[in-house]
């Protein structure tokens, strides 16, 4: 006997609690205070749904969901010396970027 099961379990986030409390593991972009459900899917159809236990983290550029436990550090404030001037760092990412981009490489945002 064969039994094809096509689904899974899945998070999907249900509304931001905060926005931009604090930054990516995987790609270090911001990231938002969310709460969010546990979705059980059969055949790709939602099928019971029910709300997760804490709040997570989820960044909106790689779509990606974790505890706040793991959260970076915010970077240090650039001060005078060896740090770039604030053109050749990202606004919404915080990263140096070369002058010559008008866009930033990282998460695509306009200088």
């Amino acid at each position: 006997m064969f039994f094809f099961f096509a689904g899974g379990l899945e998070n999907q986030v249900r509304q931001v609690v905060k926005s931009g409390v604090g930054r990516c593991i995987n790609c270090n972009s911001r990231a938002d205070l969310v709460e969010y459900d546990k979705v059980l899917k059969l055949f790709f159809v939602p099928v019971w749904r029910w709300p997760g236990k804490d709040n997570l983290l989820y960044c909106q550029d790689c779509k990606f969901l974790f505890p706040q436990s793991y959260s970076l550090p915010s970077p240090p404030p650039s001060s005078g010396g060896s740090a770039l001037p604030e053109a050749l760092r990202c606004r919404y990412c915080d990263r140096d970027v070369a002058a010559e981009f008008a866009f930033c490489p990282y998460c695509g945002t306009q200088l």
